[in-house]
């Protein structure tokens, strides 16, 4: 993925997101200059690829790609610039796998976590869950 969107090379990042980093529509393009510059950038096609990659081996990213597929029919620079900050993220773990540990005791132990009205826009809240076998995820999902 980093290859086809032309970020093979970039820097790496350590986190997802930094410490207070927030995302609304107020963020969003307003002028036609605003609207016509970022109608240029692919942000639509990249966070749709995240989001195959949080579904199919990534559930580290899985919360941050949600957010930021918030804003996909009218992205601003602060979500684009978040969305690089994913990709060079990527690039660090791009070596990361799954793994499972051979046990005689499987036990399954569940995660969950949310937030009450921590979408600025809707005050709606943002949950998420993760279920773990033998050591490694084998279901995760973020809403």
């Amino acid at each position: 993925m980093l290859k086809r969107f032309g970020m093979q090379d970039c820097k790496s990042h350590d986190t997802l997101v930094a410490k207070g980093d927030n995302f609304s529509l107020n963020q969003c393009p307003k002028g036609n200059l605003e609207i016509h510059k970022m109608q240029k950038i692919i942000y639509a096609s990249i966070v749709g690829s995240l989001m195959y990659a949080q579904v199919c081996t990534h559930p580290d990213i899985a919360y941050i790609v949600g957010v930021l597929g918030r804003y996909l029919s009218n992205p601003g620079m602060d979500h684009w610039k978040a969305v690089k900050r994913v990709m060079r993220y990527l690039q660090r773990t791009k070596e990361y796998m799954l793994t499972y540990k051979r046990s005689d005791q499987l036990e399954i132990i569940r995660y969950f976590d949310s937030n009450f009205e921590g979408w600025q826009d809707s005050l709606r809240s943002t949950s998420g869950y993760s279920f773990m076998l033998a050591g490694g995820s084998v279901s995760w999902h973020n809403s």
